[in-house]
């Protein structure tokens, strides 16, 4: 579905990357808020209210993932599906970096070549674009920045939304209330299936991050981050096959460097975790056989002891009695 979105947001016109940004953070809200409703899940909001350091992460969560849609939403409809398409290809990279730079985290050799092939490709893309490819930088941080900040928060996927959402709200609804003041606004001038349509960016929104949540508990962790790399697929075929955007030698040389350095990060992340499990399962099997030795030294112990009549308790009560 997040594969497939450079398909639905060209449906949305003649409205334009604002107001598409507007309506989807008000009917996200309200179909969040309503799936809450109906699986009577409020107690979280309370606990938020009461904490204002997280209270301030999700603003800024709900501040970058409104970037992130817009400016999205804006290369889509604009003919950047494939530069779009690009930011989410860099945006593991990107992520790597932050844990570096912010969390002081320690890469893999590997981790470092990925990421220094990631910036090559940067530069082989500037170059190529005669520009930054500022469309999928901007999408690439903005959604890393949005990642760790849910890290931080520690909230599930639709309580979280539904938080950033509420955050949205008022804004929204405000910004579109103003576009209708100046007889801008296209919700109710286009028909009623262009009104169904902006309604329908809720579910849009919501739909894939609630499967996704359902998927998180249900498959390994190294699978769902393979298939992570689906929705960028899924878009730069979509702007290749669909839209049909240009793409010059410079610029398939950029991606290739992208890929490359997503293989490496993809087969270390791999190995280790097939390192780590061989190690649990050697540790397990270390623990088990030691156990298992200390029950056999124990039981010839005890009996021993009974032979000698030097136990106490019931080994000796036997004895006692003959």
């Amino acid at each position: 579905m997040w594969g497939l979105f450079p398909l639905f947001f060209p449906l949305l016109e003649p409205a334009g990357a604002g107001e598409v940004l507007a309506h989807r953070m008000l009917w996200s809200f309200v179909v969040v808020a309503a799936v809450l409703i109906v699986v009577r899940r409020w107690r979280w909001a309370g606990e938020l209210l009461r904490q204002p350091r997280r209270l301030g992460l999700v603003a800024v969560a709900a501040a970058v993932i409104s970037v992130n849609w817009g400016v999205y939403i804006w290369a889509v409809n604009s003919g950047h599906v494939v530069e779009a398409s690009l930011g989410y290809f860099i945006n593991p990279l990107v992520t790597i970096a932050m844990g570096v730079l912010l969390l002081k985290e320690r890469l893999r050799p590997a981790q470092w070549a990925a990421v220094g092939v990631g910036l090559a490709a940067v530069v082989v893309l500037t170059v190529g674009y005669g520009r930054p490819p500022w469309i999928s930088l901007i999408l690439a941080f903005s959604f890393a920045t949005y990642g760790l900040m849910k890290k931080k928060v520690n909230l599930g996927g639709v309580e979280s939304l539904a938080a950033e959402t509420a955050i949205q709200f008022l804004p929204a609804l405000g910004y579109l209330l103003w576009l209708t003041a100046r007889g801008d606004s296209t919700f109710t001038s286009e028909g009623p299936g262009h009104t169904a349509l902006l309604a329908a960016t809720g579910v849009v929104t919501a739909l894939p991050l609630v499967c996704f949540g359902a998927a998180a508990i249900r498959v390994p962790l190294s699978t769902l981050g393979l298939l992570q790399y689906l929705a960028p697929v899924f878009q730069f075929l979509c702007g290749i096959l669909y839209f049909h955007e240009a793409m010059p030698p410079e610029r398939w040389a950029g991606f290739g460097l992208v890929w490359l350095a997503l293989i490496v990060l993809t087969a270390d992340s791999l190995h280790t975790a097939r390192r780590s499990a061989r190690l649990r399962s050697t540790l397990a099997a270390t623990a088990a056989v030691a156990e298992t030795e200390t029950e056999t030294e124990t039981v010839p112990a005890a009996t021993a002891g009974t032979a000698t009549g030097t136990t106490t308790g019931t080994a000796a009560a036997p004895r006692v009695e003959a």
